[in-house]
């Protein structure tokens, strides 16, 4: 009986080790499965690090953001967060992204990347709403490809037909004044180029910066009793501040050429503009193709807007007394 007992519990240890066994097969085999598909069994987390709320940096997140939900669902989380124009800010958020572990990082505007870039050289970053990469990466003889863990979008429109389009609507003007905020090298990389274009009309151009928020109505009332017109160039603060620039603009009559669609309705007159909801899916396309296809950022140049538009501001205009080409488009006010 008690060789029987024994004999008994021998065979029920063996048939439980064979199942175990089996389940460990399983387990493993089922992993190695979810792994191997493209992105099918894993969730990407993406950090989105926002200079500053904004209807064009708010629309290249959204489409960023869209893009990538339509691909891949919920395998894709975003944990999205706004500097509140601070740059500061934006350091803290990227390494808080950093110390997560997030697969990839979208910075927004060009303070965000520059501290996403600092802040890891490993987790592939994505730029966009950034002007020019040399100057927020400290890279000169830029090339298009960093050759490093970031790449992106840039905004820029072409400066040449900028300057071109601020002689078609003011042929008749002599003085050009230039604002932008002198913190942002975004900015004065644009004022540098533009510059040349407009001499070549032969206008006379004065640049007029502001270091924050809290001096650009002073400087504004300047540059509008000293010039004809102003350009203000894609620029954050300049973007943030597009209310208090109005209040001193328009009532001094000095018609403003912005750099974007944003400024343009808050203070100015006319832009050639991308759309910043295009733009952000294109970072999106890159994201996709980092995450699932594995493409190594560093080989993938940045890229630009495919198409630009020339818009208006309609009542701005019809205020100043601005002639408007017909191959204008309004602005929308919705």
């Amino acid at each position: 009986m008690k060789k029987k007992k024994i004999l008994t519990l021998a065979l029920t240890a063996a048939i439980a080790v064979t199942s175990l066994a089996g389940c460990g097969g399983s387990s493993s085999s089922s992993k190695s499965a979810s792994g191997t598909a493209s992105g099918s069994g894993k969730t990407y987390n993406i950090g989105i690090c926002q200079l500053v709320q904004h209807p064009a940096l708010d629309a290249a997140t959204k489409g960023f953001k869209d893009y990538l939900t339509e691909k891949l669902g919920d395998k894709v989380r975003f944990d999205e967060q706004n500097a509140a124009g601070d740059s500061a800010n934006c350091s803290t958020i990227c390494n808080g992204f950093v110390s997560a572990g997030d697969d990839l990082i979208m910075a927004n505007a060009t303070a965000a990347l520059t501290a996403a870039s600092q802040a890891t050289t490993t987790i592939p970053i994505l730029g966009t709403s950034v002007t020019d990469y040399g100057s927020a990466l400290s890279v000169k003889n830029w090339n298009g490809k960093s050759g490093t863990n970031v790449s992106g979008t840039t905004d820029l429109a072409p400066l040449d037909q900028q300057a071109s389009m601020l002689n078609e609507l003011f042929p008749d003007a002599k003085k050009v004044g230039i604002l932008y905020c002198s913190a942002e090298a975004n900015s004065k990389y644009q004022v540098d180029t533009i510059t040349p274009f407009l001499e070549k009309y032969g206008y006379t151009v004065t640049p007029y910066t502001f270091s924050d928020s809290n001096d650009v109505a002073q400087v504004t009332k300047q540059a509008c009793a000293d010039c004809d017109v102003l350009y203000v160039p894609t620029d954050n603060t300049a973007a943030n501040c597009a209310e208090n620039i109005n209040n001193v603009a328009l009532p001094a009559k000095t018609p403003i050429v912005a750099g974007e669609e944003g400024i343009c309705s808050g203070c100015g007159v006319a832009t050639l503009s991308i759309s910043y909801e295009d733009l952000g899916r294109k970072t999106g396309e890159m994201a996709y193709d980092i995450l699932v296809n594995g493409k190594n950022p560093g080989d993938m140049e940045v890229q630009s807007a495919d198409t630009f538009t020339k818009e208006y501001d309609a009542d701005r205009a019809k205020e100043l007394g601005v002639t408007i080409p017909d191959d204008y488009k309004a602005i929308s006010k919705e």
